[in-house]
């Protein structure tokens, strides 16, 4: 999917990444509700990315607690930071940032940067 930044965004523009680690029992189990989660959304993109596994990419942000999430729409990142690792906290997280984000000033410079790294690689 190609996403048009100029275009306001849509519904289906909007990404939630998951930064994870392979080693982390956290992570792992999340993995089915995040899977879940992008199965009943389907106007929402999820991706799942292993920190140590896409070092590059993830660069030098610093990932302390897992598991750490990139909300982002076809502009910029809203939100950038750990979340409980349940479904319904990130739906009511997703759907105030969605209803929210006209008039957001986003997430911090280090979450736009690597919005715009992970958005170039992924698309």
């Amino acid at each position: 999917m190609t996403l048009d930044t100029a275009a306001s965004p849509t519904l289906a523009a909007w990404r939630v990444v998951c930064l994870c680690a392979g080693w982390c029992g956290v992570c792992r189990e999340y993995r089915a509700v995040f899977d879940a989660l992008a199965v009943a959304h389907p106007q929402v993109r999820f991706d799942w990315v292993d920190v140590e596994d896409e070092e590059a990419l993830v660069d030098d942000v610093d990932v302390e607690t897992f598991p750490t999430l990139l909300i982002a729409d076809a502009r910029q990142a809203y939100f950038f930071g750990p979340l409980l690792p349940q479904a319904g906290v990130l739906e009511r997280l997703l759907a105030n940032l969605q209803r929210g984000a006209s008039g957001s000033e986003g997430a911090s410079a280090e979450a736009q940067a690597l919005w715009q790294r992970l958005r170039a690689a992924r698309e």
